[in-house]
C-alpha cells in the first residue's frame, strides 16, 4: 500500500509528455537565453580574452535554467520547498528531463557563438580586403560599405552608398594614408575590428568616424 503513491507518481513523469512543469520551463529556459544573447557574447569575449584563450564552455546555460526554475517554483505548487533543482528532483525521470533541457540549452547557446564567430570572420576579411586594395593601388575601398572605390576630389570624397564628405586638398593618397595610419594605431591596441559610420550634427559637416564594438 505504501508503494502505490510512489508508483502513481513515477507513472506520472514517465508520461509521453514528460513532468507537467516540462514544457512551460523549456520554453522560458529558451526565452531567456535568447534575450540575454548580448550578455552571452560579451562574456565569450571576456573568455576569450583569458589567459589560455581556450574556447569556453557553457557560459549562461547553469545560470538561465536556475534563474527560471526559482520563477517556476514559485508559480506552480506542484514544485515545493526552497531547495535548489538538483536537490528537490530526486526522481530519475525528472532529473533526466532537466538534462535534455539543458543539451538543448547548451546547443543553442553554442549557434548563437558559431554566428558571432562567423560575423566576425566576415568582418576580418572584409577589413583585410580593404588594408589589400590600400598596399595594391591609390584607389581606396569604401571603409562604410567595404564593397566600391570611393571617389577622392580635392573638395569631396564620396561613395555609391551614400558616403558624401566635405574635403579640403584631398587626395587619394592622403586619405589612404590617413586610414592605415588610424587602423594600425588600432590595432596595436585592440585585437578587434573597428567600425565605420558617417555622423554629422545638424549644423556640423559630415565627418568619417572609426569606433570599435568592444
Amino acid at each position: 500500500a505504501m508503494e502505490a503513491p510512489v508508483q502513481r507518481h513515477r507513472a506520472r513523469y514517465k508520461s509521453p509528455g514528460g513532468p507537467p512543469w516540462r514544457e512551460t520551463y523549456r520554453r522560458r529556459c529558451m526565452e531567456r537565453l535568447r534575450s540575454s544573447r548580448a550578455k552571452l557574447l560579451d562574456r565569450y569575449r571576456q573568455a576569450g580574452e583569458g589567459p589560455c584563450g581556450a574556447a569556453p564552455g557553457a557560459l549562461l546555460v547553469q545560470e538561465v535554467m536556475e534563474q527560471e526554475w526559482q520563477e517556476l517554483r514559485d508559480r506552480l505548487p506542484g514544485l515545493r520547498g526552497e531547495q535548489p533543482m538538483e536537490q528537490m528532483l530526486e526522481d530519475p525521470d525528472e532529473l533526466a528531463v532537466l538534462e535534455e533541457i539543458q543539451q538543448e540549452l547548451v546547443l543553442q547557446e553554442q549557434s548563437v557563438i558559431e554566428e558571432y564567430e562567423r560575423s566576425l570572420r566576415f568582418d576580418e576579411e572584409c577589413l583585410n580586403a580593404m588594408l589589400d586594395s590600400l598596399d595594391a593601388t591609390d584607389r581606396v575601398i569604401c571603409p562604410v560599405c567595404r564593397k566600391n572605390n570611393l571617389t577622392v576630389k580635392t573638395h569631396l570624397v564620396c561613395c555609391q552608398c551614400g558616403l558624401y564628405i566635405s574635403t579640403q586638398d584631398m587626395t587619394e593618397g592622403k586619405l589612404r594614408s590617413l586610414l592605415e595610419s588610424t587602423l594600425t594605431e588600432h590595432s596595436q591596441r585592440c585585437l578587434h575590428n573597428p567600425e565605420f559610420t558617417v555622423t554629422s550634427g545638424m549644423e556640423e559637416e559630415a565627418s568619417l568616424l572609426m569606433s570599435c564594438p568592444v
